[in-house]
């Protein structure tokens, strides 16, 4: 199995910071996933070399390109020292400068990064803004996957201080706004080999199918091209963009899943943990729940290795014999 959504952090995060002790552990991760059957996981930080715990005074946005470069360098090396078991995503702040934006590129142009990590809000700016253009241009250009990620501080928090509440509550609903934005904001019909992951199933995007399109096709505003929008008109029902995005199965619900595959199709679903942090007995439950899925046994081997494979495609280890 492939697992696309995996964390780990460098030695420096784990001295400044407060963070699981599990974040510091690659052989450990390796080896519980490697008994639950996985053999691969892609390992990504969505605050780069910062904090995921909201902390006074730590502002990851704020990070140079050398302290980034430092954090990718470590990135690289853990990689190179488990390169059957691990790859990476390059860290890139969606409204970030023209310099970082190259640097990114350059980065996921090497062997040991498959894609990028981008935040689902950037202090508290949605990703329907066009001012990130460059970012989702820059993506489809490269032919690099994106995994729309919560920040440590997420838009759709505001106002949340109990750090569970964040965790569980504003990271989720910030996920499911980031998917809306993604379409709402035209970026999948501007580019159209724009490959975006959404974390955690995709929040609960989809459940809002039918209320997009009938704010799409509202009268009162005009219908579909109605003078009073903001974002592009879009020529086609928001709703059928959702079968161009992916999603992981990073959930511990089963009904969370089931919408997931109803709502992006088992040939869009990728095999997805969160782990670590989460704990590694996760794992086992995170793959009984995809075998528990009402799907073909073709569609499972899909889910399981089979999508994750068709996305990154040779910059993912060779399958083990």
């Amino acid at each position: 199995m492939i697992d696309v959504h995996g964390h780990l952090s460098s030695p420096d995060q784990l001295a400044r910071y407060p963070m699981p002790a599990a974040l510091g552990d690659a052989e450990g991760m390796i080896e519980a996933k490697l008994a639950a059957g996985v053999a691969v996981t892609i390992l990504g930080s969505p605050v780069g070399g910062g904090a995921m715990v909201p902390l006074p005074g730590v502002d990851n946005y704020a990070q140079t390109e050398d302290e980034l470069r430092r954090f990718h360098d470590w990135l690289r090396g853990l990689v190179e020292r488990f390169p059957d078991h691990l790859r990476a995503y390059v860290y890139v702040n969606p409204f970030g400068d023209d310099a970082h934006l190259a640097n990114a590129a350059e980065l996921a142009a090497e062997p040991a990064f498959v894609g990028i990590i981008a935040n689902s809000s950037v202090d508290g700016r949605h990703l329907a803004d066009p001012q990130a253009d460059s970012f989702f241009a820059m993506a489809a250009e490269r032919g690099l996957p994106v995994l729309l990620h919560a920040p440590a501080s997420p838009a759709a928090g505001t106002g949340l201080t109990d750090l569970m509440a964040i965790e569980q509550l504003g990271r989720f609903c910030d996920v499911t706004i980031a998917v809306a934005c993604c379409v709402l904001g035209g970026w999948l019909e501007k580019y159209r080999d724009l490959n975006l992951i959404a974390q955690g199933g995709g929040g609960a995007v989809g459940l809002l199918a039918e209320k997009l399109d009938l704010g799409w096709a509202a009268p009162h505003w005009g219908g579909a091209d109605g003078p009073f929008r903001p974002l592009p008109k879009l020529p086609h029902p928001p709703s059928s963009y959702f079968e161009r995005i992916w999603a992981d199965t990073a959930t511990p619900s089963p009904r969370a899943l089931d919408l997931a595959v109803a709502t992006f199709g088992a040939g869009r679903m990728l095999f997805g943990t969160d782990s670590p942090p989460l704990p590694t007995p996760s794992v086992g439950g995170a793959v009984r729940l995809v075998e528990a899925l009402p799907v073909t046994a073709e569609q499972r081997h899909g889910i399981r290795e089979g999508n994750a494979r068709r996305l990154f495609g040779p910059r993912l280890p060779k399958e083990q014999s």
